[in-house]
């Protein structure tokens, strides 16, 4: 289901205060969580420790896995899960993510985890240290599946479990019994924007291991050039022919051009091939993409693919690409604080919507920092009607974010001093909620988690590091793990928080008052 919220629970307690990317008193095996230090400006506040929240932030998606569980598995009240995954048509598809509470595998949303998690590392793995080598793990778990699900030439596989059945369970994935169903796309059921999106990740991937594992590079990216050609030539949105299988939870609402255009951003990017910058070209021309979309998520790429592509005209210095730049810069104006084209609550926190809005807010703050990089490294910066803004400006926006998310909110009239009333225990996740095998060895059936559902007890199991759908317009959080706008964890909201923390970590570790 599409998530939303924000809780994070630090080693084995991730979310000590309101969307905090951390809990505070967990431990991860090997690593000292040190005690929260105070706000050096403000009593009120606590500094964060944004490595600790790296850390966490990506260890969540070990809680996420799908498959046969690896030796190194750290989250260890998970078991192996889904281990017939794709039987139904003769098909291997086991591992992968579940991309959210529940035990659905949709593949749109984790090719989309898969580019974001991807494009961290790209811009940003150089600061993540020790946690680099996680994060390819974390990357390599899903395009190991995305591999499979591409196999065979001409058929995408792009969702096992049915959603319906599923959601009429509360079970851990380790007892789910529910129709393991396998759905796909074709030249006869098309869907462009799963495919472009899932040679993006491809493409993307291939990047991220092309020094470490040239091998593995080079079969990313030219399963990713396969996948392309097959979304761009048979044209179509898969919530058409598969409507009645992924709406209402990962319909296409913006239609599969701004994904083609991602596609062939990543591609261009992977390659250095000119037939993609010519096909991009064309498509600016051509497909009617619209200039002012501020909405950066699973389902939208558009802003997503004009920041890329302004790197190119930016860093790389390909000038037919200047006008990613005028694009760029009107996406940023946008969502400045103060814009009458976005909103704020007023704790200071981005606002797009009640679903799962935190995912807007860590991709935001991802694009842009890594917008801020671009600008920094070309020298040049935004003008928003007659106010300049620096790159500095743009990364406090973004650390201001983050700091929300991890537990800083500035109306004590809004949070209580600066800290929620009440840490989020209860996260809309199964898995979590339900007393672990280890705990609890025999089988929990389909319509017995319901009770542990509707209680008001804390998850038993802590999935570290997992960010929630977060609070509503006026800063409230209910904490209610059958509010799944704003309970439900996923990991498209974690993926571009993952960039975000190593440049944050990097830039406001200790004895560091201002950005680097």
């Amino acid at each position: 289901m599409a998530s939303f919220g924000f809780s994070f629970t630090l080693g084995l307690l991730l979310s000590c205060i309101f969307t905090t990317l951390l809990l505070c008193n967990a431990t991860i095996p090997g690593h000292y969580h040190n005690p929260v230090q105070r706000h050096r400006h403000h009593p009120r506040f606590a500094s964060h420790n944004y490595k600790d929240a790296l850390t966490k932030s990506i260890l969540f998606f070990e809680g996420q896995r799908s498959g046969k569980l690896p030796p190194n598995q750290r989250l260890n009240w998970r078991r192996d899960s889904g281990l017939s995954d794709g039987s139904a048509l003769h098909v291997d598809l086991v591992g992968g993510y579940y991309d959210a509470g529940d035990n659905v595998k949709f593949g749109f949303p984790m090719a989309f985890t898969t580019t974001m998690l991807s494009w961290s590392v790209i811009e940003f793995g150089g600061l993540m240290k020790g946690e680099l080598q996680n994060a390819k793990e974390a990357i390599r778990w899903a395009t190991d599946y995305l591999l499979k699900a591409t196999a065979h030439p001409g058929t995408i596989y792009v969702q096992v479990g049915d959603a319906n059945r599923d959601h009429a369970c509360w079970e851990r994935p380790e007892d789910m019994d529910t129709p393991r169903s396998v759905y796909k796309i074709d030249q006869n059921t098309p869907g462009s924007e799963v495919a472009a999106e899932t040679a993006a990740a491809l493409a993307a991937a291939s990047l991220v291991f092309r020094r470490s594992d040239p091998t593995y590079s080079k079969l990313l990216v030219r399963r990713a050039m396969r996948v392309f050609e097959f979304a761009d030539k048979h044209r179509g949105a898969y919530s058409t022919g598969l409507k009645k299988i992924v709406c209402p939870y990962y319909c296409d609402y913006s239609g599969y051009q701004d994904e083609l255009l991602w596609g062939a951003a990543w591609l261009h990017k992977a390659t250095k091939n000119p037939s993609y910058l010519s096909y991009i070209q064309n498509m600016a021309r051509f497909l009617g993409l619209p200039q002012f979309d501020n909405t950066f998520g699973w389902d939208n790429k558009h802003v997503g693919a004009r920041i890329l592509l302004s790197k190119a005209f930016l860093v790389q210095k390909l000038p037919v690409l200047h006008e990613y730049k005028g694009h760029s810069d009107n996406f940023i104006c946008s969502i400045l604080p103060g814009s009458s084209s976005t909103k704020y609550t007023p704790g200071g926190l981005l606002f797009k919507m009640n679903d799962s809005n935190m995912q807007y807010v860590t991709s935001t703050s991802f694009m842009i920092l890594a917008y801020a990089k671009y600008l920094t490294s070309s020298h040049q910066v935004v003008n928003c009607g007659g106010t300049t803004v620096t790159p500095r400006k743009l990364k406090a926006i973004a650390k201001r974010q983050v700091d929300y998310l991890l537990g800083r909110q500035p109306h004590e009239d809004v949070i209580h001093g600066g800290v929620w009333p009440k840490v989020p225990t209860e996260d809309s996740s199964q898995g979590s909620s339900l007393p672990s095998i280890a705990a609890h060895p025999a089988k929990i059936q389909c319509s017995s988690g319901f009770s542990v559902m509707k209680s008001q007890s804390p998850n038993p199991n802590i999935l570290v590091g997992a960010v929630i759908g977060g609070p509503d317009q006026h800063d409230r959080f209910p904490d209610d793990r059958s509010d799944y706008e704003q309970s439900e964890p996923a990991t498209y909201i974690n993926a571009p928080l993952v960039g975000a923390l190593a440049y944050l970590a990097h830039s406001f570790g200790p004895n560091l008052k201002r950005p680097r």
